[in-house]
């Protein structure tokens, strides 16, 4: 029996994903896996049965990766699961840019009280007058999941769609509209678009790449969309840039003190994937990594170790080895089986970064001093056995 346990409320739509040899916890000490949205873990004690962390969304900013993978914790995101909600909100967030819808509903709210509403609507409606997305550039930086649908709904507004991506992945650019502009030049989305949408993860190469050069090279009256992470965009930049005018709008899902009650700056509360179907989503692809890897060891999506796939595991017993990425390492674990006469039906080995995974299926059954042997190597961090 599988042990879990929720460190934040999961949709039950996800959780009922588990079959029933899975159980919950109430404590977090005796799971074999811990499933997390938002909460807080970078100051929690792991114990050494906690095999897998999943959250359920895209940021893991709130998850100590490292530390996880120095002691064999696997960590799972479940990246395009709340893609279409955010895309929903990038697209209302061009037209709440575009016209200016919050200006209309505000002054409806502060005249209600008149018994003449309708007729001096009409004379006032002039102050909120905005402008049409169709036929109008619009730039996306970063074409993952997210922003090949941003692209391809904005191809459907009328708009003439830019996108820049230097490492778009096969899928991605599979599912990219054919009328889409693909610039190799970053420089092109900030000098020619009319609206500017990011959707990048945010690393050090792309932490607040939206600064003060980035928006010297913008069209006066620029729009401005970030709905990936607060610190791709330069606050004290776009705050200038808001004052000065060269930035029309610039709305954001990412409340921070320095933004938030500028003009010109249109604030949402983080609800980018805040829907029901997005929640349940995650939490489905969450369960669906989580029962994967505890079943068969496959890694699918993780941010910590490589993704690594060797299906179903069948009736052969498979050996499971996380470790640094050094050399030799696949050399010293068939050495031990070899000694113990150990026959390796199928090995897989994948590396990212500092650290590698190796899978492997033997014929017979695993001795518990082969699984010591192993956990001696050096630079091996776990060894776990499914049969």
């Amino acid at each position: 029996m599988y042990k879990y346990h929720n460190l934040n409320p999961i949709s039950k739509v996800g959780l009922d994903e588990f079959t029933k040899d899975y159980a919950p916890v109430s404590t977090p000490e005796t799971a074999d896996a811990i499933l997390v949205r938002s909460a807080a873990m970078h100051e929690m004690e792991f114990a050494t049965d906690l095999k897998a962390i999943a959250r359920a969304g895209a940021g893991v900013n709130n998850i100590p990766l490292e530390k996880c993978a120095e002691q064999g914790i696997v960590v799972f995101n479940t990246p395009g699961a709340n893609a279409n909600g955010v895309k929903e909100l990038v697209i209302a967030g061009m037209l709440l840019a575009s016209r200016d819808i919050i200006g209309g509903i505000n002054w409806v709210q502060e005249n209600e009280e008149d018994g003449n509403i309708a007729k001096d609507a009409e004379k006032a409606k002039k102050a909120f007058a905005g402008q049409e997305l169709q036929g109008k550039k619009l730039g996306v930086i970063g074409l993952g999941a997210i922003g090949v649908l941003v692209a391809n709904a904005a191809t459907h507004l009328g708009m003439d769609v830019y996108g820049y991506d230097p490492y778009v992945s096969v899928d991605s650019a599979w599912r990219l509209s054919r009328s889409i502009h693909h610039t190799t030049n970053v420089d092109e989305i900030y000098e020619n678009c009319d609206y500017i949408t990011v959707h990048v993860p945010a690393l050090d190469s792309t932490k607040g790449m939206i600064g003060k050069d980035a928006l010297s090279l913008m069209k006066e009256g620029v729009i401005v969309l970030n709905f990936a992470r607060d610190v791709l965009v330069d606050s004290e930049a776009m705050v200038d840039a808001l004052v000065a005018g060269k930035v029309k709008h610039y709305v954001t899902d990412f409340p921070t003190p320095e933004i938030a009650g500028v003009k010109g700056a249109i604030v949402i509360p983080h609800l980018g994937a805040s829907t029901e179907e997005s929640e349940d989503n995650c939490a489905k692809m969450a369960v669906k990594e989580v029962m994967d890897y505890l079943e068969n060891g496959n890694i699918r999506h993780s941010v910590n170790y490589p993704d690594c796939d060797m299906g179903l595991r069948g009736d052969k017993t498979r050996i499971l080895v996380l470790h640094h990425n050094v050399p030799n390492m696949i050399g010293q674990i068939s050495a031990v089986l070899a000694k113990d006469n150990m026959n390796i039906a199928d090995l897989t080995n994948k590396s990212k970064g500092k650290y590698a995974y190796t899978m492997i299926d033997v014929d017979s059954e695993v001795q518990e001093g082969v699984v010591e042997e192993l956990k001696q190597i050096g630079e091996v961090l776990r060894v776990r056995v499914i049969c």
